[in-house]
């Protein structure tokens, strides 16, 4: 099970958004969260990514 969250954040006159995805260790099954700030339109492409 992923865990997804999104924020929008606004930066001067450019928009972004921080993207939490929450993913699993193919090794020691731990789980970890990976954290990115990017375009909004890029948003789903980074979460659908494993």
């Amino acid at each position: 099970m992923a865990k997804k969250s999104v924020a929008s954040l606004q930066t001067g006159s450019k928009r972004l958004s921080k993207a939490i995805k929450m993913v699993k260790s193919p090794k020691t099954g731990a789980y970890t969260f990976v954290e990115a700030i990017m375009d909004p339109s890029k948003v789903k492409e980074f979460l659908s990514k494993k």
